[in-house]
């Protein structure tokens, strides 16, 4: 695993951090520096006292914690002065008091010193997948100012900068030979016997295409309590129990206290594991707000994928976090349904998967998207963001009884529909398929690595692929467009239509996917129409989408919860013991909490509540042993019999993560349904 870090996260922004605040600029899984719209606008921020490193005494690896570091010493001759270290991220900019505290009666001089330099690295060059992405033309200057340094980057028309002042202003000087750009910024300064001074650090990155932000707080603690505050009003809101205690062993609310976001990390106001976890979910998914574009060009704030790759819109992730969350938050599923329509394709673009009316898969702002060096600045590679889309609309309006939303996007709707039938594969597949993007995404469902989609043996699939679980969203955008056409858009020609058309899609699935009554369907249809036969779990994915009868859903539901399946933290993406199978792969036999939740969900629907709590128990004790907090995947390997070992850690999982964060609310459903059923 990564060493622990401080990760304060922020408005589509975050800072990665080791436990004494310092950024180091090294290589790693999980790349430290000051993060904002997918570039790196601080690579090194390093302090020393006297020339040296000081020793941490008291780490700071929570989000509101203060770092204690003094300078070398002694049990005879300790050292006469210890820093303290406090920082807050508001928007795009890090605020730093570094404050030196007085040890000994007379007075000391203490020479601090940071040394700062920005690369401006794309996030897309620090993922070690060993790619080199030329930058004709690029250059970096670092500028001394009357109150600290300025950092610019510059290609064509692409321009960067990161301002660093401070009060008292420091002297800035080079400091590194190998590191044009890395400044020292330096202080000299008086401390009287037992007395203190302070220093105040602003670093504001100006990324291309930002809107400027208000001025800086006044301080860590100002900015600090800023950021609570547009936390709290999302977290405040109690979250029901479940009505047996469910699998969460205690009553009360599963919300945050009135006192905010801290109150989360202590489980907030529910009991049981359930309760903790749900709230510090709610935490996270508060942190992992992005701002975006709405329909109408309003400003709106919707999930972000996670921390720290994909702290952007991305279609699929931040749809599922939203059905998670939409009968205790409905406002994200109206965010992110405004924002989807915003971006949804409008013309052919074959360099971004597009066609009209497909529903976007990710938003990018960074250098190599803007120069086409990757194409992800908004690309459509993603066969299921469009039925989702779908699904959530309707699911919204039923939810909150008010059809006014998806009345205003009636016209995207009908765009997303048109879609699937005419450019997703309807019409000529009769499935909805993709193809590999060669220069983007070979596999675009959920399990989107490279080797996912795969026959037993590992050979992968080609062609035109039809993946299970996305014709069962497929079947739930159908009914849902077709019961938003009968009530809402006055159109009952278009709601015979999709409801015959969904009919018809779940007849050719169960004698396709299904033949004979299996009890594992195909993972997928290649382009010869074969079979894949991983025994995989999208299956799951069908329960919820309620494509399956009833007979077929209790065989899979129950297969699931095997050995080979489910390894007592949760049901692996494949299962153990065929010769694809990996536990520390990406999508071939690890563990995700999001499709344990949707599995969760779909046993639910078919009233399995005995496996549903079985799953959600063994998802809960897992998210126990990562402080109620569920990463985005854990490894496959198979839960210890009578031990208090904990599951193994994905080591390149991000975390936070939204869906995995919005995983305890959808166990939560799922326990108050059984509740409701009287199980």
């Amino acid at each position: 695993m990564n060493a622990p870090r401080a990760l304060l996260v922020h408005d589509g922004a975050f800072a990665a951090l080791d436990g004494s605040r310092d950024i180091t600029g090294a290589a790693s899984r999980s790349p430290d520096g000051l993060f904002v719209r997918d570039a790196r606008h601080l690579s090194r921020w390093q302090v020393t006292l006297d020339g040296a490193a000081p020793t941490v005494l008291v780490p700071a690896h929570d989000e509101d914690a203060i770092a204690v570091l003094n300078p070398e010493g002694t049990r005879d001759e300790p050292p006469a002065c210890t820093l303290l270290r406090t920082q807050a991220l508001h928007g795009g900019r890090l605020v730093e008091r570094l404050r030196l505290l007085s040890n000994v009666p007379h007075d000391t001089v203490v020479t601090l010193a940071l040394t700062a330099d920005a690369d401006f690295a794309d996030q897309f060059e620090l993922r070690a997948d060993h790619r080199h992405y030329p930058k004709p033309g690029a250059h970096r200057t670092a500028t001394a100012t009357p109150e600290g340094v300025t950092f610019d980057y510059r290609r064509e028309d692409w321009h960067a900068r990161t301002v660093v002042t401070a009060q008292p202003p420091p002297a800035v000087t080079p400091a590194d030979r190998e590191a044009p750009t890395a400044r020292l910024l330096t202080w000299r300064l008086t401390l009287p016997g037992h007395g203190s001074a302070e220093v105040r650090v602003d670093v504001t990155a100006h990324a291309p295409g930002a809107p400027e932000g208000p001025p800086p707080p006044e301080g860590p603690e100002a900015a600090a309590a800023l950021v609570r505050a547009e936390r709290r009003a999302f977290t405040a809101a109690p979250l029901p129990a479940p009505a047996d205690g469910g699998a969460g062993e205690g009553g009360g609310h599963y919300g945050v206290e009135q006192g905010g976001e801290e109150s989360a990390e202590e489980g907030g106001q529910g009991g049981g594991d359930l309760g903790r976890a749900c709230a510090v979910g709610l935490a996270d998914l508060a942190r992992l707000l992005v701002p975006a574009t709405g329909v109408d060009g309003e400003s709106v704030r919707v999930p972000g994928a996670g921390v720290p790759w994909f702290l952007t819109l991305f279609g699929r992730d931040a749809l599922l976090t939203s059905f998670f969350a939409l009968p205790y938050r409905p406002g994200l599923a109206a965010a992110t349904l405004g924002a989807l329509a915003a971006a949804q394709a409008t013309a052919d673009e074959p360099e971004r998967v597009a066609q009209p009316g497909k529903i976007v898969h990710e938003v990018r702002h960074g250098e190599l998207a803007r120069f086409g060096q990757v194409p992800y600045g908004r690309y459509y590679g993603s066969v299921d963001s469009t039925p989702l889309f779908l699904a959530l609309l309707g699911a919204h309006a039923r939810q909150t009884g008010d059809p006014a939303h998806a009345r205003r996007l009636e016209r995207h709707a009908r765009a997303a529909v048109d879609w699937m039938f005419r450019h997703g594969g309807l019409d000529d597949h009769g499935y909805l398929v993709y193809e590999a993007d060669g220069r983007g995404l070979l596999n675009q469902n959920w399990k989107d690595s490279a080797g996912a989609i795969c026959f037993r043996d590992g050979t992968h699939a080609t062609g035109a692929v039809a993946v299970a679980e996305v014709q069962g969203y497929a079947y739930d955008a159908l009914r849902e467009s077709a019961g938003l056409a009968r009530a809402v858009w006055g159109d009952p020609v278009l709601a015979r239509r999709l409801d015959g058309a969904a009919r018809g899609l779940r007849e050719r699935f169960t004698a396709d996917f299904l033949p004979g009554g299996a009890e594992v369907p195909a993972l997928a249809l290649d382009g010869a129409r074969r079979p894949v036969d991983a025994p995989a779990s999208d299956a799951g994915h069908l329960l919820w989408s309620g494509i399956l009868d009833r007979a077929s859903a209790v065989r899979v539901g129950r297969r699931l919860l095997r050995p080979d399946f489910f390894s007592g933290w949760g049901v692996r993406t494949l299962a153990a013991g065929v010769p694809a199978y990996h536990p520390l792969s990406y999508h071939r036999g690890s563990i995700w909490p999001h499709d344990n939740a949707v599995t969760v969900l779909g046993l639910a629907r078919y009233g399995l509540h005995a496996e549903a709590a079985l799953l959600s128990r063994g998802l809960l004790d897992a998210s126990a042993h990562f402080g109620h907090r569920l990463p985005e995947v854990i490894a496959g390997y198979a839960r210890p019999p009578r031990s208090a070992a904990g599951p193994v850690p994905y080591p390149h999982a991000n975390s936070p993560q939204a869906w995995a964060a919005a995983t305890p609310l959808a166990l939560l459903t799922a326990a108050r349904a059984a509740g409701r059923r009287g199980t």
